[in-house]
């Protein structure tokens, strides 16, 4: 049996849709018998980080990575229920004046799939109730044969949470919680005295422990209470509000861009003291009326690690698995699960050892990308790339690594991951600086051998691996000051272990570095700058490798670095501009005046990147012109051309939006590469024996 799960909205890439959140995170998962065959983000194909579309690109990627055509799909499944489909059809034609006929959401649903397919699935269709998906999504991978199972999130199909109870291969509804009991609403509201909004609540988690949860206690018992049987009560927005702004709160709210006091550590320390003693609430009073011994957590709530960790640790239950995929993407292969279960419930249960479903860099795909920019980098294919890269990260160096499928979900599991040695602590400030431009107090996770795991951090009960990166547990006291980079302020780590048989070449690179060293520990962080998803192709990492500081990529069995990219290269003039189709050129009127601004402005809401970014008019008149294959030195010449100060600023400029991905840049076909004079200077080719020189690595190969 072949099921599609899908998880995402209706609009398309290239719809204006300016709609807050509504469906974000889409992904499609392809399964047979229960087997995941491919699953993928649409972030990940789009580059919208979080994208609230309609998954084409996920569903269209999935089927041709599996070989499958439409007439071989079963059944196809989306993480929500068939009523709150009928709500959104319903909704949407109450809105829209212009829509002259109603259906029901299983139509709608087909009607996405007729434009961007051309099929007709309506009777493959079917609807998973929200939390029912997550709670498929975490219980079957699990490996328990019985367990509790809590799903918590923003909202699903009105509710806010569930409770159920597994038994072999069935799933049982306890309870639901209500909207107005939203714990993900809530965190997501308060975060915004911290100056964060939606998908910033792992920041604040990152924040807490810099802050003493006890200064606001009183005030968060106000907006709280914790009663019988596992029912609790938060306040809502209105309430919420009106109580921050009592205690002269709202008024030293901090607002973007703002340094931190230590009144927004505090606050960011209480918050996350209230989520864990409101989760314990849950889960211990279902821990004694069902008697389990095992929880499994999904939504998006139980991507909050700290949380998890204090759960793991609490000794409440024997052994507890978290959904690594948690969030709505993950549902998708909750949902997926649950069709292929419905019909055939007497098959045996799958176990989640790893998340490697996504795209493969391949190794000649991976060889013919280096080669199209090879204006730009110089790259040497190396026998034992783990060895190489080892001793990279023991020389101080700081890596991006690129190898085999890419990770399903949010984590960088060491498929997709910048990489460095996890001992120094100034290489959280290095990475933060060269790369990732982000909040210096956010801490960075470590990967460690699963064998050597217990040397270092404190892994609670049974638990004798934690390979998702999804629990906060301690670091030993011991190794605290020796892991710098990766040790957070209050002595605890977001651990990964890595296992030979999960990832063979991941687990052969730390041992590597483990060899040298002495301590098989590296860190590891997801391969993008802040401004897009994880990368998923070779091209995306050649892309984030040219746009952040980072000196060295490894990707597949290829070391590669960097020559000159700015106007210092002429071969920049080659590069060809394209917009993403949710992008678009707009010239505004300026008021009161006979000039013009120029803008590239997004079809989708501030949640999904930048809406308006201005640009100079000469950038504008040349994206007028590309199309993707034009370079931008043909452009100029055919505006009129412009002197040698001007192609520097436009370089620059180009530069500038490709770093921050509101444009994409392409190196134009070497046929077609006439627009650098013959006589220009090029900068020298280095040769394999020159980089290894350079790199001063040492030829040393060992076997996996």
């Amino acid at each position: 049996m072949i099921v599609l799960g899908i998880n995402g909205g209706t609009a398309f890439e290239n719809d204006e849709y300016p709609i807050g959140f509504m469906n974000h995170d889409a992904a499609a998962v392809l399964m047979k018998d229960g087997e995941v065959l491919a699953a993928i983000e649409e972030e990940r194909v789009s580059r919208i980080k979080h994208s609230n579309c309609f998954p084409v690109n996920a569903i269209r990627w999935c089927l041709e990575t599996a070989g499958y055509e439409w007439s071989s799909i079963d059944r196809i499944a989306t993480n929500m229920s068939a009523a709150t489909a009928d709500t959104q059809e319903l909704s949407e034609f109450w809105w829209d004046p212009n829509r002259v006929s109603l259906s029901n959401g299983s139509a709608r649903l087909n009607r996405l799939f007729m434009r961007a397919f051309g099929v007709d699935v309506q009777d493959r269709l079917r609807f998973c109730p929200h939390h029912l998906a997550h709670a498929w999504s975490t219980y079957l991978p699990s490996g328990f044969d019985h367990s509790l199972i809590v799903s918590l999130d923003g909202d699903g199909d009105d509710t806010s949470g569930m409770v159920l109870l597994g038994r072999g291969n069935s799933i049982k509804k306890i309870r639901d919680y209500e909207i107005n009991q939203s714990l993900g609403h809530f965190y997501s509201q308060f975060i915004r005295l911290m100056g964060y909004s939606r998908f910033d609540e792992y920041k604040v988690m990152g924040l807490a422990p810099y802050g003493d949860p006890k200064r606001h206690s009183a005030l968060m018992e106000r907006l709280y209470r914790l009663l019988p049987e596992g029912d609790y009560r938060i306040a809502g927005q209105t309430e919420l509000m009106s109580r921050l702004h009592a205690a002269g709160l709202l008024a030293q709210a901090r607002r973007k861009g703002e340094p931190f006091s230590p009144l927004h550590m505090d606050l960011a320390a209480a918050l996350q003291s209230t989520l864990e003693k409101i989760t314990t609430h849950i889960v211990r009073h279902f821990r004694t009326a069902t008697s389990e011994t095992n929880l499994c957590l999904a939504g998006g709530v139980a991507h909050n690690c700290t949380m998890n960790g204090k759960l793991l640790g609490s000794g409440i239950f024997d052994s507890v698995f978290v959904q690594p995929a948690a969030h709505d993407a993950g549902g998708a292969l909750g949902a997926a699960w649950w069709a292929t279960w419905s019909e055939k419930a007497g098959m045996v249960r799958p176990r989640m050892r790893h998340l490697y479903f996504g795209t493969d860099v391949g190794k000649e795909s991976v060889r013919s990308e280096l080669e199209k920019w090879k204006e730009f980098v110089d790259y040497q294919e190396v026998p034992d790339v783990a060895t190489h890269a080892a001793q990279l990260l023991a020389k101080g160096e700081i890596i991006g690594w690129a190898q085999g499928r890419s990770e399903f979900g949010p984590r960088a599991l060491g498929n997709r991951s910048i990489l460095a040695d996890a001992r120094p602590a100034a290489n959280k400030e290095i990475i933060n600086d060269i790369v990732k431009k982000r909040e210096a107090y956010r801490p960075f996770a470590p990967a460690v051998l699963r064998e050597n795991a217990s040397e270092y951090f404190d892994i609670p009960g049974r638990q004798n691996e934690l390979p998702f990166m999804i629990f906060v547990v301690g670091v030993k006291e011991h190794a605290r000051k020796l892991l710098g980079a990766v040790t957070h302020v209050d002595g605890t780590a977001r651990v990964q272990t890595v296992s030979q048989e999960s990832n063979p070449l991941f687990w052969k690179l730390i041992r590597e570095f483990g060899r040298i060293t002495g301590v098989p520990v590296v860190l590891n962080t997801s391969f993008n700058c802040n401004a897009e998803p994880i990368v998923d192709t070779a091209n995306d990492a050649v892309c984030c490798f040219l746009t952040t500081q980072l000196k060295y990529l490894v990707v597949d069995r290829f070391i590669v670095v960097k020559k000159e990219l700015g106007s210092g290269n002429p071969a920049c003039l080659n590069l060809c501009l394209d917009l993403a189709d949710y992008r678009k050129l707009v010239r505004k009127k300026i008021f009161g005046s006979d000039k013009y601004s120029f803008h590239i402005e997004s079809v989708k809401s501030r949640f999904f990147g930048p809406r308006d970014v201005p640009i100079s008019e000469k950038l504008f008149q040349i994206l007028l012109q590309s199309d993707g294959g034009k370079s931008i030195g043909s452009i100029l010449s055919e505006l009129g051309g412009v002197d040698e100060k001007a192609i520097g600023e436009i370089i620059a400029e180009v530069l500038d939006l490709w770093a921050r991905r509101i444009v994409t840049v392409q190196p134009q076909p070497a046929a077609q590469s006439s627009d650098v004079p013959e006589d220009s200077e090029k900068s020298a080719l280095r040769t394999p024996e020159n980089i290894e020189a350079e790199m001063n690595i040492e030829s040393v190969y060992s076997p996996v």
